[in-house]
């Protein structure tokens, strides 16, 4: 189901819970809601369609794909970019990382860990600052 985009900073301020596999319709309504939101959007928190989950969707370019309770645990080769935001009006500077790693569950709920670089790994690091409270 497409969901409306939450605007709502102070909403968006609060960590998110670790999501369980009672959250499946939340992992496809948040992929839905990306989906519906293409064209001007290339990833997706559920604290943005309302609901406090550690759960983001992430276009991959190729498809979008949900993560599940991910963990940035390795991260290298800092830079300095702007973002903008489906939920906020503008952009921001912030730091991000040009390789991570990432440990997550996937919409099957078994364990990944997965490297990523560039456009992609800022997107899965802006979508895991949103799990954590951290508006950009």
């Amino acid at each position: 189901m497409i969901r409306s985009v939450m605007k709502d900073v102070i909403f968006l301020s609060q960590k998110s819970e670790p999501a369980t596999e009672a959250d499946k319709q939340v992992v496809r309504d948040l992929l839905d809601t990306l989906k519906a939101n293409e064209v001007g959007c290339v990833g997706l928190a559920a604290n943005m369609i309302g609901v406090k989950k550690r759960i983001i969707a992430v276009n991959m370019g190729f498809a979008n794909i949900a993560m599940i309770n991910p963990v940035i645990v390795k991260k290298s080769g800092a830079y300095e970019t702007e973002e903008g935001c489906l939920s906020l009006v503008g952009v921001r500077k912030t730091t991000r990382y040009m390789d991570i790693e990432v440990e997550f569950q996937d919409i099957n709920f078994n364990k990944q860990c997965q490297k990523y670089s560039g456009w992609i790994a800022q997107i899965i690091q802006h979508e895991i600052d949103h799990c954590d409270g951290i508006v950009i």
